[in-house]
């Protein structure tokens, strides 16, 4: 269990910066040259290509180089993992709400 949680929290750590979450949102729609994905964003292109390189280590990009152009894609299935997880914390949660509405059902005043 130790790499799932590993993988977790890199991704997780990945997705918590805006700018981040912003590229893999464009990403998700197809791949992208790293100067198209620097377009929307006022910042140097190496300060851009330090959040690629944090979603690349995390596992959620992928990028290829073809001479002087590099373009990144999403890796299929990276953020499994989060879903995974948050499809274990909804169950949970949500017994404990049905749970509720049974008591406070049963525990309502009555009508008459």
């Amino acid at each position: 269990m130790p790499k799932y949680h590993d993988d977790l929290d890199a991704v997780l750590r990945a997705l918590a910066d805006p700018t981040r979450r912003a590229v893999v949102e464009r990403l998700a729609k197809s791949p992208a040259v790293v100067s198209e994905l620097a377009e929307p964003f006022a910042m140097a292109l190496p300060s851009l290509m330090q959040h690629l390189r944090v979603l690349e280590e995390a596992g959620v990009v992928t990028s290829e180089k073809h001479g002087r152009v590099r373009t990144v894609s999403l890796r299929p299935g990276a953020l499994d993992v989060v879903h995974l997880w948050l499809g274990q914390q909804r169950t949970p949660a949500e017994g404990q709400a049905d749970r509720l509405a049974v008591h406070l059902t049963r525990t309502a005043p009555k009508e008459h």
